[in-house]
């Protein structure tokens, strides 16, 4: 029978496991949900524990749901957010909960760092500027806040590297996630030793650092047990869920971009020159001598998740009685509004701002309400703000160097047909779906097939595997409108920036800090 690549995703809210054959064509899908815990404002944690049960949720499921998998399964490779700060003990146990990449409690720490060292040396070291994102502020936090718990840090790992551990009983970090902990040279790949004495940790406490299409290790009896893989079924290093979700779009060459929105929406632009910039973030390619500059943004379709929670009790109801998905009763009312949304416009900062923009104190805002506005127009105003979002991260990018001729989606987002449409207008790009929009399990199966020497040439295995299914071309008229409004959307930030670390000061005060 014929061979399956599995792959495996461990998001901000649950576990993706996809069973692909080696063509591509996807075979079966599962997925699992976890908790994330938010403490107060910017701390932001999750139990690593819940991703191990819920990736052994899905991997059963998906087994189960797919005609003699536990032999056809060749190979194995996990992809996850990132970055993330997992300390570990001698015995691979975690001390404490992930903080993962949307925690912002490592602000003091950032300014600490860049006290040391400065804004410009950090960039000219790192590729990428100084952020509580990264890990090494993390690090920093860890160091100043719980350093009974760092001299019991054996190894530091990032999320795929986790589960890799769970599934084979080996450590390893990929390049890829290497690149974002801001604790290395990222033009040479050398450690920085002055970012590593300054964060009180050593190179020693990190895995060694594999291409993501290498073997780490082989599926142990005891993890057969609990997933359903056979035991030593080959387990690759995998990879940072971006660049995952790169190459199932078939982001091969410059001017071919991708954007992947679920939670948060990040856009992916390759080149070969390994070009950076201080407001997006650089890392390199998943695949061997390239790079991606990246745009992230934080809380795009968490947005829409939070109007629906808040407010969609409506659709939720009805959405019950129909047995539809309430979104699509919310996307419904959207498209009744014409582009622009009755004049109001969306700040999609619900969680603070990452690219390009990185001030932890933005918040959402809804612009341009009357007493007439209907709740279409806000839905819409959401769907927009973040198109136009994209629309400031892809405009940073080319003023770098690094250009779009397109825009390949992939991810949750591409569901809606309205939202496609409203991002090709808002970008005057078009916007093109792949055949099989999975997200990054179809990236990290291609990883298994390159690791297992399937696809001796991956680029042109992508460019015969990814087949594009939808074509969005924009309409002129509505990019038209929709650049004379991004100019007041970028507007009304450049207002407020002041306002929200204000507001953030007061509510600090209020709190006792």
């Amino acid at each position: 029978m014929e061979s399956l690549l599995l792959g495996i995703d461990v998001g901000t809210t649950s576990v993706k496991a996809a069973l692909f054959d080696l063509k591509g064509k996807l075979e079966g899908i599962a997925s699992a949900d976890y908790p994330t815990h938010y403490l107060r404002p910017g701390w932001v944690e999750q139990q690593p524990e819940d991703w191990w049960v819920a990736v052994c949720a899905a991997v059963r499921q998906v087994m189960g749901s797919v005609h003699n998998a536990r032999e056809r399964v060749v190979g194995v490779a996990v992809s996850a957010q990132a970055p993330t700060l997992i300390p570990l003990d001698e015995d691979g146990m975690p001390l404490r909960p992930a903080l993962i990449w949307m925690d912002r409690r490592a602000e003091a720490e950032v300014e600490q760092l860049l006290e040391q060292f400065g804004e410009e040396a950090i960039f000219r070291v790192t590729g990428n500027r100084a952020d509580a994102f990264y890990v090494a502020p993390k690090i920093l936090w860890y160091k100043n806040h719980e350093p009974h718990l760092l001299k019991q840090t054996r190894w530091f790992v990032q999320i795929n590297g986790y589960i890799n551990y769970c599934l084979t009983g080996t450590l390893s970090l990929d390049h890829v996630h290497a690149a974002l902990l801001g604790l290395r040279d990222y033009a040479t790949g050398e450690w920085s030793a002055e970012l590593c004495e300054m964060c009180g940790v050593t190179p020693e406490q990190f895995p060694p650092i594999s291409h993501s299409h290498a073997t780490m290790g082989e599926v142990t009896r005891k993890a057969a047990e609990l997933t359903g893989l056979k035991p030593g079924t080959p387990v690759m290093v995998g990879t940072v869920d971006g660049a995952a979700a790169a190459l199932e779009a078939g982001v091969t060459e410059a001017g071919v971009a991708a954007e992947m929105t679920g939670t948060s929406t990040v856009v992916l632009l390759p080149n070969t020159q390994g070009i950076t910039e201080p407001s997006l973030i650089a890392m390199p390619h998943a695949l061997p001598s390239m790079h991606l500059l990246l745009g992230a943004m934080v809380a795009t379709g968490a947005s829409l998740n939070w109007y629906r929670d808040q407010f969609g009790m409506v659709e939720q109801s009805a959405s019950a009685l129909l047995n539809v998905d309430p979104f699509d009763l919310l996307t419904q009312q959207a498209a009744a509004i014409s582009p622009g949304s009755n004049g109001v416009i969306f700040l999609p900062y619900m969680m603070g701002e990452r690219s390009p923009m990185w001030h932890t104190n933005a918040r959402g805002v809804l612009f341009g309400l009357s007493l007439s506005t209907p709740r279409g127009a806000v839905i819409r105003a959401i769907m927009e703000g973040a198109a136009f979002a994209l629309r400031h991260n892809l405009h940073v990018a080319r003023q770098a160097g690094v250009h779009a001729r397109e825009i390949r989606s992939v991810g949750g987002g591409t569901r809606s047909v309205l939202w496609n449409q409203i991002k090709a207008d808002v970008l005057g790009l078009p916007v093109l779906l792949p055949r099989a929009s999975i997200g990054a399990p179809f990236g990290d199966a291609m990883l298994v097939g390159m690791g297992l020497g399937l696809y001796p040439n991956i680029h042109d295995t992508l460019r015969q595997i990814v087949q594009i299914r939808t074509v969005y071309e924009p309409n002129p008229d509505n990019h038209a409108l929709y650049s004379e409004i991004y100019l007041v959307y970028r507007n009304l930030y450049d207002h407020l920036r002041g306002d929200f670390d204000h507001a953030a000061a007061i509510f600090a005060s209020s709190h006792g800090g």
